[in-house]
Formats: C-alpha cells, sequence, structure tokens
C-alpha cells in the first residue's frame, strides 16, 4: 500500500512539477493546487569580492492553516549563477541539502513524504536554468519555515565599466510556442505589487583590492559607506519599505576596472589531489588594450540584423523607444555595409527578402517601415526568425552581426541558445533583455554563445544609449586566431575549465578558469598569455600571478568553474545526446555541490522519527507582475490574439497594404517574408488572449499600422506623435552623412531662411553649411546624449572632410554666432 501510495505520489507530483517549472510567473511558496503559504519576508546579504559575489537569500514563511502543507516554491535566478546551498529550517530543525542524480532525489523525496517525514527537493527547471523548484514536504501546521539559498556569480561589466549586480525578483508568464503541449501550459497568476504583502531587505559588503568608486540603483539606496580610507570596502543597502515589483539591480564603480586581476583559490584541505575540489583554482580576468588606431577605427563592412520583439507586452513606451532605437541605428550605419531588420512575435517578417545594400534609398524605405511597427504581434517565438537569419547566405568581407531586442521569455531557452553556439563561427549576437524580469538565461545565453555582449534596460535606463555602446564594440574589427599559453613552474600542471576564448573585445574582460595540480613553493608565479589577430597584426596580452592560493574563501572561485564546466559539458550533451557526458556532468556537480540540470538538492529530515499527521493541503502566493494589474490567462492564448488580427491581414498580400507598411505587391518570392497564422483556435481562446491583452494595458492589435477607423468604418489617419526635436533633427540627416539645407531643419533650429542667408559665408555649399549647424546644434544642445550621436557626427564630419572645404573655421564661426553658442573646431572633430 506504502509503495502504491509513493508511486502516485510520484506521477502527481512530477505532473505539477512539470507544471510548475513552466509556470515561471508563479513566484514563491506555491503548492501543486495553487493555494496560498504566506511569504513574510526575504533578507539578502551580498558579499562582493572584485568580481565575484556571493548571495545569501532567507525567505521566512509560515503556515497559517490548521493542517501540514505540501508546497512547491517556484522562484528565479541569474542564469550565469551557481547555486551552491540550500538549507531548510522549520521550528527548530535544520536540514542541509545534498546534490544527487535528479531522478534519484525525485525518488527518496516522494518515499519521505509518503511516509510522513519532513524532505525538501530543490532542482533547476528543465525548461530554463534561471528558474528553479523548491519542493517543501510536511510544513507542519502553524510553524514557521525559513530557507536559505547561496549562490555565487560573475559580475558581468557593462559597456560604461559597471559590474552589474542583479536580484531577480519578476518573472514575466513565459510564452508557449505553437508545438508544446497545451496541458503542460498552465494559468499564470499575478496581483499589483500594492497587494503583495512580503517584504525585501539586501545589504552588500564591497572588499576591493582597487578602490570603489560609487554604487548606482534604479531602486532607492541608503548612502554608501566606507569602511576604510583607502576606500577598497564599502558597504550599501536597501531602503527600507521596496516590495518584490521589480528586479533590484546594482550597478558597481571601482576607479580602475580594467585592471587585470587574478585569483588563486587553495581546494578542500582534506580534497582528494587531482580533484577539481582538491586543487587550487585560478580565476583570471584580462582586459585587453587595442591600440588607438585599431580601436577607435570603424570601417564600412559589416551585415548588420537587427531582430527586434513586436508581441503585445512591447506595447506603450517599450515600442516607441524601440522604434527611436532603430532610427538611431540607420542613421548611425556606415555607407558600404549591408543590413535588414526583422520583427518577431508569435509569427516573424522581414523588410527585405535578404540584406541589403544601405543606400539613401534602402534607408529611406526602412525608415518608413520602423514608424508603422507596433507592438501587434502576438507572442514571443524567436526561434523561427533565428532560423531563416542563419539560413542566409554569409557576404563575403561582410562579417554578420545581429541585434537582438525583447522583453518577453520563452520555453525553448536551450534550443535557442544551442542554435546561436551552432552558427557562432559566422556571426557576433548582441542582445538587449527590455524591461522587468528578462530573462537572464536568454538574453545572456545568447551574447556568450553569439560573441557578443548582453545589455539590461530597466527603469529609467535608455535604450538608445546601451544600444549604441553595443555599436561601438560590433563595429571594431574582429578578433581572430586567438590562443592561451600557461606558463607554470616545474611540476605545476594546468587543466583549462572554462570554455575555448573566441572573443575579445575592446574594453570587455576575457575570463579564464583552470585547476593547477601539482605543488609550488610559496613564492613561485606562472602566467597566462593570450595571441590574438586584430586588423590583420598579431597582439598578445599577458598577464603574472602568484601561486600561493587563498584560504578561507567560501570555495567560490571553484564553484564557478564547476559551473561554467557544467554547462559546457551539458551543452556538448544536448549536441551529442552522449549518456557519458551526462554521467559526467552529474559526477561533477556532486563534487562540488554545484546545481545542474541532471541533479538536485534533497534534504530530509529524520530527527524527530515522528511523521507529520492530518491530511496535507495546498496553499499559493501570488506575485506581483511587471507591469502590474491582475492577470489570469493562458500563455498558449496569445497565439489566439495573433490569430485574431492575422485574418484581415494575409488577404491583402496582393494589394496595396501588406504586412511590411509598403504600399507595393511583394514578388511571389517573398511571400515567405511572413510566415502566417494557420492554427485556428476557438472564440474563447480568442477572448482570453484578447482580454489578457487589456488587463496588460497593451494597444489592442490592428492590422494597420497608420491607420484607425472613424464610427462610420472608413480609414481616418493616426495623428503623428510630438517627436523630440532631437530625434526630429537625426531623421533629417542623409545615408552619406550630411544634411540638405530646407525648410524643416530652418524650422527644427528656430531660424528663418533669410537670416541664414545673411549667415551663411560666401562660396559654402548649402549641404556643408546646413551640416555645420547641425553639429554644433547637437554639441551645444543634446552633449548629454552624445554617446547616441557619435557614429551620426562622425559620418556628417567625414562627409564634410570629403568636401574639402577652404573656410571652414569662418563657416564654424558663423554658425556659433547664429546659434548663439560657442563650440571648439576642434570639439567638433574638424
Amino acid at each position: 500500500m506504502g509503495a502504491n501510495c509513493s508511486q502516485l505520489r510520484r506521477k502527481n507530483r512530477r505532473k505539477a512539477t512539470c507544471q510548475a517549472s513552466i509556470n515561471a510567473n508563479s513566484c514563491g511558496l506555491v503548492t501543486q493546487t495553487g493555494q496560498q503559504v504566506p511569504l513574510k519576508s526575504v533578507e539578502v546579504e551580498v558579499q562582493v569580492k572584485g568580481h565575484v559575489a556571493m548571495v545569501t537569500s532567507t525567505l521566512q514563511y509560515v503556515n497559517e492553516e490548521e493542517l501540514p502543507v505540501e508546497a512547491l516554491f517556484v522562484f528565479p535566478l541569474p542564469a550565469e549563477a551557481a547555486l551552491c546551498h540550500f538549507s531548510a529550517k522549520i521550528a527548530d530543525h535544520e536540514v542541509v541539502a545534498e546534490v544527487q542524480e535528479k531522478q534519484k532525489a525525485r525518488d527518496e523525496y516522494d518515499d519521505a513524504i509518503s511516509s510522513g517525514q519532513q524532505a525538501f527537493l530543490l532542482e533547476e527547471s528543465d525548461a530554463s536554468p534561471d528558474i528553479f523548484l523548491l519542493a517543501v514536504g510536511n510544513l507542519p501546521s502553524k510553524e514557521s519555515a525559513a530557507v536559505t539559498l547561496i549562490y555565487v556569480i560573475e559580475l558581468a561589466m557593462q559597456a560604461d565599466d559597471g559590474l552589474r549586480f542583479c536580484l531577480p525578483a519578476v518573472l514575466n508568464p513565459r510564452y508557449a510556442a505553437s508545438n508544446m503541449d497545451p496541458n503542460n501550459v498552465p494559468k499564470v497568476k499575478s496581483v499589483p505589487a500594492s497587494r503583495v504583502s512580503y517584504t525585501l531587505s539586501l545589504s552588500v559588503h564591497i572588499i576591493s583590492p582597487i578602490p570603489v568608486s560609487r554604487v548606482e540603483s534604479s531602486c532607492s539606496l541608503e548612502p554608501l559607506t566606507y569602511l576604510n580610507t583607502a576606500q577598497t570596502q564599502a558597504k550599501v543597502s536597501l531602503s527600507p519599505g521596496h516590495k518584490f515589483d521589480r528586479d533590484v539591480e546594482m550597478l558597481l564603480y571601482y576607479q580602475d576596472a580594467h585592471q587585470p586581476t587574478a585569483i588563486v583559490e587553495a581546494g578542500l584541505p582534506n580534497g582528494k589531489p587531482g580533484s577539481l575540489m582538491g586543487d587550487s583554482v585560478v580565476m583570471l580576468s584580462l582586459y585587453p588594450e587595442f591600440p588607438p588606431e585599431v580601436a577607435y577605427t570603424f570601417g564600412n563592412r559589416g551585415e548588420f540584423i537587427f531582430l527586434m520583439d513586436q508581441s503585445g507586452s512591447m506595447g506603450g513606451s517599450s515600442i516607441r523607444s524601440a522604434r527611436e532605437t532603430l532610427l538611431l541605428l540607420l542613421k548611425s550605419l556606415p555607407l558600404g555595409c549591408y543590413f535588414n531588420i526583422y520583427g518577431f512575435g508569435s509569427d516573424f517578417k522581414y523588410f527585405f527578402y535578404k540584406s541589403v545594400k544601405y543606400t539613401q534609398q534602402t534607408m529611406e524605405e526602412a525608415m518608413k517601415k520602423v514608424e508603422a511597427m507596433q507592438a501587434d504581434m502576438g507572442g514571443t517565438e524567436i526561434l523561427k526568425p533565428l532560423q531563416h537569419i542563419y539560413s542566409q547566405n554569409n557576404l563575403p568581407d561582410h562579417p554578420k552581426q545581429v541585434f537582438v531586442f525583447t522583453d518577453g521569455e520563452v520555453f525553448n531557452t536551450k534550443e535557442i541558445l544551442d542554435l546561436v553556439r551552432t552558427h557562432s563561427r559566422s556571426h557576433r549576437c548582441f542582445t538587449f533583455g527590455i524591461g522587468q524580469g528578462a530573462s537572464t538565461a536568454l538574453i545572456t545565453g545568447m551574447a556568450k554563445e553569439g560573441r557578443g555582449i548582453a545589455q539590461f534596460i530597466t527603469s529609467n535606463d535608455r535604450l538608445q544609449l546601451k544600444v549604441m555602446q553595443s555599436l561601438s564594440l560590433a563595429l571594431q574589427p574582429a578578433v581572430v586566431d586567438i590562443s592561451v599559453k600557461w606558463t607554470l613552474p616545474e611540476g605545476v600542471s594546468v587543466t583549462t575549465l572554462s570554455p575555448p576564448l573566441n572573443v575579445i573585445l575592446q574594453g570587455q574582460s576575457a575570463l579564464l578558469y583552470a585547476q593547477l595540480t601539482g605543488e609550488s613553493s610559496e613564492d613561485s608565479e606562472g602566467s597566462v598569455t593570450v595571441h590574438y589577430g586584430l586588423a590583420e597584426q598579431p597582439m598578445t596580452s599577458q598577464l603574472s600571478f602568484c601561486l600561493k592560493p587563498s584560504k578561507d574563501t567560501g570555495l567560490g572561485v571553484h564553484k564557478l568553474a564547476a559551473r561554467s564546466l557544467i554547462r559546457s559539458l551539458e551543452m556538448e550533451q544536448r549536441e551529442k545526446k552522449d549518456e557519458s557526458l551526462r554521467d559526467k556532468v552529474v559526477e561533477l556537480s556532486v563534487q562540488a555541490g554545484v546545481s545542474s540540470s541532471f541533479t538536485a538538492f534533497l534534504a530530509v529530515h529524520k530527527g524527530s522519527r515522528q511523521p507529520v499527521k492530518g491530511p496535507l493541503v495546498r496553499r499559493t502566493v501570488p506575485v506581483a507582475q511587471a507591469c502590474g494589474g491582475d492577470i489570469e490567462m493562458s500563455i498558449r492564448s496569445m497565439e489566439s490574439l495573433h490569430e485574431s488580427w492575422c485574418g484581415a491581414l494575409l488577404p491583402s498580400l496582393g494589394g496595396r497594404e501588406y504586412e511590411n507598411g509598403l504600399g507595393e505587391s511583394p514578388p511571389e518570392d517573398e511571400y515567405m517574408g511572413y510566415i502566417g497564422c494557420i492554427n485556428e483556435y476557438s472564440s474563447g481562446d480568442r477572448y482570453q488572449a484578447l482580454a489578457g491583452t487589456l488587463k496588460r494595458g497593451n494597444q489592442l492589435p490592428s492590422p494597420w499600422a497608420r491607420q484607425d477607423r472613424d464610427q462610420s468604418g472608413s480609414v481616418a489617419p493616426v495623428p503623428p506623435s510630438q517627436k523630440d526635436p532631437y530625434l526630429e533633427l537625426v531623421s533629417y540627416q542623409k545615408a552619406a552623412g550630411f544634411w540638405d539645407l530646407e525648410t524643416r531643419l530652418l524650422d527644427l533650429l528656430g531660424k528663418a531662411e533669410k537670416n541664414l542667408d545673411k549667415q551663411m559665408p560666401a562660396q559654402v555649399d548649402s549641404a556643408v553649411w546646413a551640416t555645420v549647424l547641425a553639429l554644433i546644434w547637437l554639441h551645444s544642445f543634446r552633449a548629454d546624449k552624445r554617446e547616441e550621436w557619435k557614429f551620426i557626427a562622425l559620418k556628417a564630419t567625414s562627409w564634410i572632410h570629403s568636401q574639402k572645404v577652404e573656410n571652414l573655421s569662418e563657416c564654424l564661426q558663423a554658425g556659433s554666432a547664429l546659434l548663439g553658442c560657442q563650440v571648439k573646431e576642434e570639439n567638433l572633430g574638424l
């Protein structure tokens, strides 16, 4: 009877666990049937040492029911984190979990709770490595539970040299592709942040060999406190009153962020020599510096693919910001390159059948389409457009650069990462996570596998600024032929633990992990030399380090190194379907005490020997949704949202209005540019989708990007929105880099045409005069956005130089006088 009960529980729990792993939005202590186990508080302590953070989170729960409960706790972690400790304390009993093979751990958990014992199971979601599921078995009535999680993470350097720490607090609903089993797609619940009752406290202690400059955050912080006169130790904490309505993001700035560092960490005192945990491990952060003549030289080669999320959740300010960003990108591209723009949601579309050469004509054509872009394409299905992009032939001498913009989350993260990795030698991938709750597994994973960088845009961040920072890196010459050479004393050998170094970017760290086997004297040194080719020149970067290991470090470097190796082996196992690789992952995960997709943490409390009595009841904790508002909708219904308007769209493909916004009919071979909606749904599904869209505050989808219908049913134009004068000025620039002297430019500058005639120097071309005025205006009135328009200005100055203007100084002085400002010629790059 007991065995049958255990088997039935396994079957039911496996179904509930599978659903909970997909129902990523239901964060908190959640029962299998969705009942409440109140979460009272979350306390987080962060220890930062250089570029490594150790995060300890303690979550306090109380079972206020009259009966014991079995509950599920679904929570997010950064995808790069190494989860290395889990413990739970109920009343006075504390149990510390151990890592086991996943199925074995599941079976032992089911056996334990079937016999009335208290048990805890913690495992990584099969769908995505940034979602974890904790099963709490037999939480007694009126008892409190304290759950403690510890993970270690590398702090990624941003383009502005800040080290980014993010405590994920929000998980948005993840989109289910059309080929997923609908039985595995559950309801998603969320409430406004004002109805979330639990609290969050967070403190950060920073220890660094170099001074701490400042700490910034999108959340309210207490003042930064320095703990020594050298300012190498500091503390900062979150201001009281914060709720889980957004991710907690902090940017840590050191005075010299580009200083190469090396950390050699001792292994376990009783560890087996030759094993990962018994030997020392070194973590190296290298910052190769490019020669100025190369680092700041931007050629005219490259194929730029911009893949923009147009799903329903991108409505409002997100899609407006996306349009403005694409405008800046289109104006910043160099003449002679190639480009294309894709929009995706439940399906995808592209502006051109294949990438086109960047000219005035193609730029204007693309700008018209950008202005018509709306957040009206349903769910978030990114795999298909990526497959289409990678299926296109590469252009000789034009390296492919893919920019991916999305605020959504998907279930097939691992499939997407595998695809990007397969094509990593043929392109670079730069990713942008927009808004709260963007999947770190998707955003950072794609950038890592695609040899680019990831950026996250939250709160008041300007998407345009971060995109232009990434464009600076994309326009740099690609580094080739990278090799790494280790030099160590006799008797010491090295085993590389991180993936092969395949990308080096100016100002970005190159991170290496290695296991050091053997013994050496305490004052011995080692070195690592990176050789690579840049702009057809051989380059080297070297770092020497002391081999004396640091002790009592908490083995954070070992855990991160193990995590890095585990992720590489997991991806290789998915490619080769080799079970021996799976066994290696399990062995390494158990040895290092670090989570993996094939293992789980298990804790069974056997101390009381008294089984918990009474039938189990089930409760749930609602989660704060990033966009706010009550939501309860099927994720799958997002597809019907798209289908509800797609029918009106497809019949017009042959007429004057079709999907890409142009007033022309597409050639027959371009019909595949739009993957049409072919699935049929019930009216109930359609209603759920539309209702969910309205509750999220998104704009209702319409097949007409620039038109609405009045009460009589006729089509009426939508009045244009007010443009920022800065963006309006940018939009007037020609692809070659100059501005024409036209009425709309004069109106923007606030100058009458007759005044310009008097002020314009003799024998100066009108386009040169207009371009000088535009540059002066940008430098004088939009200097705060210099990083956004620097390539626009670079194109303008290059064009002016090509005109060989003899009286340029006179022209500049006249323009400054006309606009009432003073700008030096050298500041304009002239």
